[in-house]
């Protein structure tokens, strides 16, 4: 069973809307058994889930802060994501369930500051620091013609480990949220531009660089 877990310290950075997107796709365009594990009391995405119709792949929710994770037997591949604020044991707990780690950013000096301390305690942590669990990060509701987005854009690049792609600012994914569905199940015209800034993290998500 594959394991990719949405994880960053720091609130607001946007863990639900890439865990649910990423969840969506494998169920939809891999037509894969999907569970989806939520470890954030809030339960952005069990509340995802339960505002999806019948008529979309199901599913697996577990809502992770409460209960135990148990995926069901015939799982191919379980999503997790995580609250904010996680660090110490907390954050070597949670790395220790996982072969991939996705660490999305936002455009803000805020979240830049963050991100850098998180990432210093992540790269150090138990089985990432073995290269046993595989990290990658993408920017996260971005304007790219902005400076601060340039500032994101040559942070990340800074850092050890594979900056795979930029999605941009848009209502594609709150529309996409209220219907409990993800893009690639989203009318292709309407969500074109967002299904090719996708593609690269599919496609490392996919090879062997992000599976230890």
């Amino acid at each position: 069973m594959r394991s990719i877990m949405v994880l960053n310290a720091k609130g607001g950075s946007g863990k639900s809307t890439i865990a649910t997107n990423l969840a969506s796709y494998y169920a939809w365009e891999q037509e894969m058994n999907v569970a989806l594990a939520d470890f954030d009391p809030q339960g952005s995405s069990i509340a995802w889930l339960k505002a999806r119709d019948e008529k979309w792949p199901h599913i697996h929710g577990i809502a992770a802060w409460q209960e135990p994770l148990r995926p069901p037997k015939d799982t191919d591949i379980i999503i997790m994501d995580t609250p904010a604020r996680v660090k110490g044991k907390e954050l070597t707990t949670l790395v220790r369930r996982v072969e991939t780690i996705i660490v999305p950013v936002l455009p803000s000096p805020i979240d830049i500051r963050a991100a850098a301390d998180f990432m210093k305690e992540l790269l150090t942590t138990g089985k990432v620091s073995r290269k046993e669990t595989k990290v990658a990060v993408i920017a996260n509701r971005v304007r790219e013609n902005t400076l601060i987005y340039h500032t994101l854009k040559a942070f990340l690049k800074t850092l050890k480990i594979p900056f795979v792609t930029t999605l941009r600012d848009t209502q594609n994914y709150i529309r996409a949220e209220e219907r409990g569905v993800g893009i690639f199940e989203m009318a292709p015209s309407q969500v074109w531009q967002d299904l090719e800034q996708w593609e690269p993290l599919i496609r490392w998500l996919r090879s062997k660089r992000s599976q230890p």
